[in-house]
């Protein structure tokens, strides 16, 4: 389970990366949602408020659950009381660069990473080519005509 402190992480990237193509919490959660994807990982990510107003969005997003704070919170207590909670804290990874959330990683024995290097980790992850499948010759050539006459026995039709 990975939990990703989303404004400490989207400020990252455009501060650090200059990233400008990763603007709102929904670029973010895309992206995010297809390195989840690729890498089978849980992934939650943690927003300061109460987000935007049309929330139907994320609700496209696949492989990340996405959590707004609320007005009466921050994302920071919300990623402390999670790691509080976590049944299993040495298999957490925190993503943030907060002092305090990493200080509160490190007291559960959670792994805590800072914002730009799980950025350069997605970047290198989504960039990797994924070995393309090998079509079996069949598809290119069609069967044999023993084996076509195999399975026509097989489903009893005549030819």
């Amino acid at each position: 389970m990975t939990i990703v402190d989303g404004n400490n992480l989207l400020w990252a990237i455009q501060e650090r990366f200059e990233d400008r193509e990763i603007a709102t919490e929904i670029d973010l959660c895309r992206v995010l949602g297809r390195f989840f994807g690729a890498t089978a990982e849980e992934g939650q990510v943690v927003f300061d408020g109460a987000g935007p107003v049309r929330k139907a969005d994320f609700d496209t997003v696949a492989n990340v659950e996405v959590i707004f704070a609320g007005l009466h919170k921050d994302s920071d207590s919300v990623i402390e009381e999670k790691i509080k909670a976590n049944s299993a804290p040495r298999r957490l990874t925190v993503v943030s660069s907060d002092r305090r959330l990493r200080k509160a990683a490190a007291l559960r024995k959670a792994t805590a990473v800072k914002s730009e290097d799980f950025w350069q980790q997605v970047q290198k992850e989504l960039r990797r080519r994924k070995p393309q499948r090998k079509e079996p010759q069949e598809k290119r050539e069609g069967l044999t005509e023993s084996e076509t006459e195999r399975w026509m026995d097989l489903f009893d039709l005549d030819e």
